[in-house]
C-alpha cells in the first residue's frame, strides 16, 4: 500500500467532515454560530490575567500546542505494533466522530457558563458532589500527565537530545518579549511574527549546533578523564549512546558514572522546569502562553508541511504489517483506544477548551476552526506519525528492529519516539536534508511541544486547585500564588519520589511515581473524556437538544476505559504482582474506579430529575 495515498485520503476525510459535521454542530445542537451571540467570556470578565480576547490566529496556535504535546506521536508510535490498519481507522474516525467532538463540546457549553472549566460545569449540571469527584479527576490527571512530561523533557535534554536546550528556552525569552510588545506597545501581528520566527528559528541552528551537555557539570574527573583516553565516546553525543559505547569496551565503572551524572542532570532539570511551571501559571497568559504557543505552533505548522509532503513526494510502501499480534502483545481490545489518546480523542483537550480557550475567545464563531479543526490537524500529525513509523523506516526488517515486542516499545518512554524519529528523518531526505540535522530538527519541535503542554497543564493544575479549595471554603487562603507553588510541589512529588517497583529478575528497584502509575494515565485521560461526554450530554438533555451526538462517544468510551481500567485493577492485585510493587497502581486505580461509578449515578439521578420536571410541566 502507498503511504501517500492514505495520507491524502485521510486529509480528505479531515476537510469533509470540518466543512459539513463540524458546521452541523455549530449551528445545529450547540448554537454557537448566527447573529444573536452573546459576548464571549473573554469580553464580559476580561481581567488581562485569563480572560483576555485573543485574535483568531494567535489563539488557535495557543490552543493547538496546548493539546498537542508529545501524545499524538507517542501513542500512534506505540499502537503501531497492532498493525496500521487499527490505528489508523481509529486516528481518522475517532477524531472526527469523538475527539472533535468532545473538544468542540467543552468549549460551547463553557462558554455559555462563563467561561467554567468542565469541573465547575459538573457542579453546574450535575450537582456539588459530581463537582468534588469531577476535580478529584481532573487533579490525578493533570499532576501525573505534567510531572511525568517534566520528566521525560529533562531525559530527552540529557540522555537523547541535549540541541533541543537552547531553542526551547530561547523562545521562552523570545515570546515574552513579543508578547510584551504587542499588548504594551501595540505592536502589529505580522512584524512581532516575523521577528519572533527569526529569532526563534535562529534559536533552532544554535542549539543543535550547540548542545548543552549539563551531565558533564556532575561527572567526576576520574570519569571524564577515563571518557577522554577511551576515544571513543564523540564530543555532544547523546549520553545513551555514550554510556553503550562504554559499555562495548569494557569501561564499566566510567559507564556508570557517566550514567549517575545524566541522573543527577535530570534532577536538576526538573527542578528548572518546576520553577518555570510555576512562573507559567502566574503570568498573564498574554505575557508568555500565548506568544510562546503561537510562536511554538509555527514550527510545527512548518514541521507537519514539510513531513506530509515528503511523505507524498516519497511515496514510500506501507512495510509493517497491516494486522499484527506477536507473542507476548495484548489484544488490541481495549489497549488500542487508550494508547492512542490525544490523536483521537483525549480528556486533557476538555481541560484546555473549557480552562483556557473559552476564557479567550473572541467570537464564538472561533470555537468551531480553533477547537474542531485543532482537533483535527492534531489528528493529521498523528497520522503522519503512524506512517513514519510504518512506512518511513524504510524495511519490514528494519521495523521488527523497533518492533522486537510490546515491552520494549511501551515500557520506555523514550523508546516510544524511536521509530518516529527515523521516519520523520526518512521523509525530511526528500528535501536533501541529512538525517541526524532532520531528527533533531523534529526532535526540538517534539520537545517544543511538551513544554507547551507543561506550562498549560501547571496553569490547569493550579485552575483546580483553586476551584477545590472554592469547594472547601479555603478560596481566601488559596490565591493565585500559593496554588501555583502547590502545583509545582504537586509535579515535582510526581517526577522525583522514587517508590518500589519490579525491576530484572524479580528484584525490587525504585523508580519515580509517576513512571510506576504512568499506566494508568492512558486510561484516566479516556475515562475524563469520557466524563467529559457525560457532562455534555446531561446538558444537551437539559436544554432539549439532541444528545445522541455525545451519548454514542460516551458510550463506547465508557466501555473501553472502564474495561481497561478493570484489567488495570486486577492485575495489579493479581499474585504476580507483590503488594509491596503494585500498591500504587491498585490504590489510585480503585479510586478511579470509585469516582467513575458515582459519577454515572449522579449522572442517571440528575437525568431522572430532568425526565419528571419536563413531564410534571407537560401534565400542568
Amino acid at each position: 500500500m502507498n503511504s501517500a495515498v492514505i495520507a491524502i485520503a485521510g486529509l480528505a476525510a479531515f476537510i469533509v467532515a470540518y466543512r459539513f459535521y463540524a458546521r452541523h454542530l455549530a449551528t445545529r445542537v450547540f448554537g454557537l454560530e448566527g447573529t444573536d451571540q452573546e459576548p464571549t467570556p473573554a469580553h464580559e470578565l476580561q481581567d488581562d490575567v485569563d480572560f483576555v480576547p485573543t485574535r483568531p490566529l494567535v489563539l488557535f496556535g495557543h490552543h493547538f500546542a496546548s493539546i498537542a504535546g508529545l501524545a499524538p506521536i507517542a501513542g500512534p508510535a506505540i499502537a503501531i505494533i497492532w498493525g496500521w490498519v487499527p490505528a489508523l481507522v481509529w486516528v481518522v474516525l475517532g477524531s472526527i466522530l469523538l475527539g472533535a467532538v468532545h473538544d468542540y463540546a467543552a468549549i460551547a457549553i463553557s462558554l455559555k457558563h462563563k467561561g467554567k472549566s468542565i469541573g465547575d460545569l459538573t457542579g453546574v449540571i450535575l450537582g456539588p458532589r459530581g463537582r468534588v469527584l469531577f476535580l478529584v479527576v481532573i487533579f490525578f490527571l493533570l499532576a501525573l500527565a505534567m510531572g511525568i512530561f517534566a520528566l521525560l523533557v529533562a531525559q530527552i535534554f540529557t540522555s537523547q537530545y541535549p540541541q533541543t536546550v537552547i531553542p526551547v528556552f530561547a523562545l521562552i525569552f523570545v515570546a515574552a518579549g513579543m508578547g510584551y510588545s504587542m499588548y504594551r506597545f501595540s505592536l502589529k501581528v505580522l512584524p512581532a511574527t516575523i521577528l519572533g520566527l527569526a529569532l526563534t528559528f535562529f534559536s533552532v541552528w544554535v542549539g543543535i549546533n550547540h548542545p548543552v551537555n549539563l551531565h558533564k557539570v556532575f561527572m567526576t574527573r576520574e570519569v571524564a578523564a577515563t571518557i577522554l583516553s577511551s576515544g571513543k565516546v564523540p564530543a555532544g553525543s547523546n549520553v545513551t549512546a555514550s554510556v553503550a559505547l562504554l559499555q562495548q569496551e569494557g569501561l564499566n565503572d566510567a559507564a556508570r558514572g557517566l550514567q549517575d551524572a545524566a541522573n543527577s542532570a535530570v534532577s536538576a532539570w526538573v527542578y528548572v522546569l518546576l520553577a518555570y511551571a510555576f512562573a507559567a501559571s502566574i503570568l498573564p497568559v498574554w505575557l508568555l502562553l500565548q506568544p510562546r504557543d503561537y510562536l511554538n505552533s509555527f514550527q510545527l505548522y512548518i514541521g507537519i508541511g514539510a513531513l506530509f509532503v515528503g511523505l507524498v513526494l516519497s511515496h514510500l510502501a506501507i512495510v509493517a504489517p497491516a494486522f499484527h499480534q506477536a507473542e507476548g502483545t495484548p489484544s488490541f481490545f481495549p489497549l488500542l483506544f487508550i494508547t492512542i489518546a490525544c490523536g483521537a480523542i483525549s480528556g486533557f483537550h476538555g481541560l484546555v477548551s473549557s480552562g483556557t480557550t473559552a476564557r479567550q475567545l473572541d467570537h464564538a464563531a472561533d470555537a468551531r476552526p480553533i477547537a474542531y479543526g485543532g482537533m483535527l490537524v492534531e489528528a493529521l500529525l498523528a497520522l503522519i506519525a503512524i506512517l513514519a513509523c510504518a512506512a518511513g523506516v524504510g524495511t519490514f526488517e528494519k521495523w521488527s528492529q523497533f518492533y522486537p515486542g510490546y515491552q520494549h516499545v511501551s515500557g520506555s518512554l523514550a523508546n516510544q519516539l524511536t521509530a518516529f524519529f527515523y521516519g520523520a528523518g526518512t521523509f525530511l531526505a526528500v528535501f536533501h536534508i541529512p538525517r541526524t540535522y532532520g531528527q533533531a530538527v523534529v526532535a526540538v519541535i517534539v520537545v517544543g511541544f511538551a513544554m507547551t503542554t507543561l506550562d498549560t497543564g501547571a496553569r490547569l493544575l493550579r485552575y483546580n486547585i483553586e476551584e477545590l479549595a472554592d469547594t472547601f471554603n479555603m478560596k481566601k487562603y488559596v490565591n493565585r500564588f500559593l496554588a501555583s507553588l502547590l502545583a509545582a510541589v504537586v509535579l515535582g512529588f510526581v517526577a522525583l519520589l522514587k517508590v518500589p517497583a519490579s525491576g530484572p529478575g524479580g528484584t525490587v528497584v525504585y523508580k519515580p511515581a509517576g513512571l510506576v502509575v504512568w499506566q494508568l494515565f492512558g486510561t484516566a485521560n479516556q475515562l475524563l473524556a469520557c466524563l467529559g461526554l457525560l457532562v455534555v450530554t446531561v446538558y444537551l438533555v437539559k436544554v432539549g437538544k439532541p444528545s445522541y451526538y455525545t451519548s454514542l462517544p460516551f458510550a463506547f468510551m465508557l466501555l473501553v476505559s472502564g474495561w481497561s481500567l478493570v484489567e488495570r485493577v486486577v492485575a495489579a492485585w493479581s499474585p504476580g504482582n507483590p503488594d509491596l510493587r503494585s500498591w500504587p497502581v491498585l490504590v489510585v486505580g480503585l479510586i478511579l474506579v470509585v469516582v467513575t461509578v458515582w459519577l454515572a449515578v449522579e449522572a442517571v439521578v440528575t437525568l431522572v430529575r430532568v425526565k419528571a420536571a419536563r413531564a410534571k410541566a407537560q401534565a400542568a
